[in-house]
């Protein structure tokens, strides 16, 4: 069968193979080849058609210029690895800032797993040599990723091949769905460590690392399953949920005599069930299909308008090596992301299995469709106009993954290589987007006035009880819903502020037991203690926090191994749409609507001007 890769030019052999080693596994930075692909083509046209695949924008990959000059950073870590840099500066290793560097394959450890999982290994078969990623030659054509609910029968049937065919490699081949399946594990449950920092996990969710890590991998799965069929124009489809005739389960996924299917779903779900992108973890909000349709798109719209009007707003927080995972995920990671991920896993199983755990979520064929419209979300992210660009920072472009190719080669790949999906040969199909018009209309209640706390950077709480609220202090466990009045740092602000300064709520929190579904929802200025379910969207809804569950051993350095991140909601344009610009503060009300009593603990809560 032909090849569909472009042979890299840097190989690392990699010796001591049970042993971390900075000096034979990660080469100088010379040898890395940090500016082989930045600065070679004329950057294209910014496309602002919202309906556009636009990954073109030119300050995704020559950062200002300075992605091309050698940073002290990287010369340390190429001299002496990065625990080395930080020590001889006489540091924390978290005050040098350095890129997430590529794991060693040979140094993968047992993951964190929940009990009924033990003895599962999550790792990738042993290595000699890893090579450095090379940007494919332009095809004539771009492979084009379709809507899974509009594929042919040609597709379908070439799909199923390519799927029987990968099924039926041996479990120790790389490329095989065991094998591809287990990369996730090995990624998001401690199956890897952060190079230089054996205390701490190395986590691809709930930071700037999970767009990219999620392109890369999909990238690798396609490239397999068209090299198995000898078709390198295949593509895979994107489970198109953000569109009225794309929220079911695609049908295709749901023949059980299909290799597509996977009987670890939640039967209840199944198609003609109108997918819950609110979903809480139970069917609390059983609605008809044309409302729960209309809050879908209300969902959408705000995670994808209101809340994504910055890169860490949408794309999540800087992760930098030496840090503690989890510093924030992103908008659309949140929701519907990770309520997409456990309305398709079984609730009647311990653990929502497969798609509803991070462990188990890439045994269900579904899961490469549903991060393929994932994947498809940050295309269109960029096509919406305004400060939405992606990272410029150096630790964002040079942070680094290992998988492994249709040749069942190891290949090191960077972030830098993946910010345009031409360049790496496929698009998305065009599709309406009927959510970016889906704005939910205030009620004349919307507007309650907030009493602004003594200090702009703190604020007290209502707990909601049976009998009454009561003012306390954070941190504060969230068991049914907490109330507090924010003072904002400047109100009445300008149209032109308002353009280059995003308003955002940011919200500190614990999850306790983050290998159980938690979800709370984010409320401003809205009367109700607890609002219903049982109705459409309301427009005083902000966003939602979501923890698909998961595992993992070695959160940082303190043996806390607590879920600790940061939660953050954009404000601007909510705070306008409710008429309440002119106030000096806004009032927030979470409330909890997955997860046990005492789990989820606050503990602060601010806006600041980003």
């Amino acid at each position: 069968m032909s090849s569909l890769y472009s042979p890299p030019t840097t190989t690392t052999t990699i010796s001591g193979a049970t042993e971390l080693s900075h000096h034979h596994v990660y080469p100088k930075t010379s040898q890395l080849s940090i500016s082989r692909s930045l600065g070679r083509r004329p950057s294209p046209k910014i496309s602002c058609k919202v309906a556009k695949n636009d990954d073109q924008n030119p300050k995704t990959t020559h950062n200002e210029g300075k992605a091309n000059m050698f940073d002290r950073r990287n010369m340390l870590i190429g001299i002496g690895g990065l625990y080395g840099a930080a020590t001889t500066l006489g540091g924390a290793p978290s005050t040098l800032a350095a890129p997430v560097q590529t794991p060693n394959p040979n140094a993968c450890g047992p993951a964190d797993l929940p009990s009924n999982a033990q003895g599962l290994n999550c790792c990738p078969p042993r290595t000699t040599s890893i090579v450095d990623f090379v940007l494919p030659t332009p095809p004539s054509t771009l492979r084009v990723r379709q809507p899974a609910h509009l594929v042919d029968d040609e597709f379908k049937e070439k799909f199923t091949r390519a799927m029987s065919l990968m099924k039926a490699l041996p479990s120790t081949d790389p490329r095989s769905f065991s094998q591809q399946a287990n990369v996730h594990c090995a990624y998001c449950n401690g199956g890897y460590s952060q190079v230089g920092f054996p205390n701490m996990d190395l986590q691809v969710h709930n930071s700037w690392l999970f767009y990219p890590f999620h392109r890369w991998y999909l990238y690798f799965y396609e490239r397999i399953l068209g090299n198995l069929i000898d078709d390198p124009t295949f593509a895979i489809p994107f489970w198109n949920w953000d569109t009225q005739a794309g929220m079911t389960m695609p049908t295709m996924y749901t023949d059980p005599n299909s290799p597509l299917y996977d009987p670890i779903r939640d039967r209840g779900h199944q198609p003609p069930k109108v997918l819950d992108l609110n979903y809480d973890g139970i069917d609390s909000n059983d609605l008809p299909d044309q409302s729960m349709i209309a809050n879908n798109l209300t969902v959408m719209y705000r995670q994808m308008v209101n809340n994504s009007r910055t890169a860490r707003l949408f794309l999540g927080a800087p992760y930098r090596a030496g840090s503690f995972p989890n510093p924030g995920g992103g908008s659309v990671e949140n929701i519907p992301h990770g309520t997409v991920h456990v309305w398709t896993g079984d609730r009647n199983r311990q653990n929502f299995e497969n798609m509803g755990n991070f462990y188990s979520a890439a045994r269900d064929p579904l899961f490469y469709a549903h991060h393929a419209n994932m994947d498809r979300m940050w295309s269109v992210w960029k096509t919406l106009g305004g400060n939405r660009r992606d990272y410029t920072d150096s630790d964002w472009l040079n942070a680094s993954f290992i998988f492994y190719d249709e040749n069942a080669q190891a290949i090191r790949v960077r972030v830098r290589d993946c910010v345009d999906t031409t360049k790496l040969g496929y698009n998305y199909q065009d599709v309406d987007l009927p959510w970016i018009n889906a704005q939910p209309t205030a009620s004349s209640t919307s507007r309650v006035r907030s009493v602004t706390s003594s200090t702009p950077q703190t604020a007290h709480a209502m707990e909601s009880t049976s009998k009454s609220n009561k003012v306390v202090n954070f941190p504060k466990p969230l068991n049914k819903s907490l109330r507090t009045n924010v003072t904002r740092p400047k109100k009445s602000r300008s149209k032109r502020d308002k353009d280059r300064d995003e308003e955002v709520l940011v919200i500190e929190v614990d999850v306790k037991k983050h290998d159980e579904y938690v979800k709370f929802d984010v409320y401003i200025n809205d009367e109700d203690v607890v609002p219903s379910k049982k109705m459409q969207v309301k427009a005083e809804y902000a966003g939602s926090f979501v923890n698909v569950p998961h595992r993992h051993t070695h959160g940082n350095n303190k043996g806390n191994h607590d879920l600790e991140t940061t939660f953050r909601v954009g404000l601007t344009q909510l705070i306008e749409q409710l008429g309440a610009d002119d106030d000096e503060g806004v009032t927030v009300n979470l409330v909890l609507r997955a997860g046990s009593k005492g789990n989820v603990v606050i503990k602060s809560m601010k806006i600041e001007i980003a």
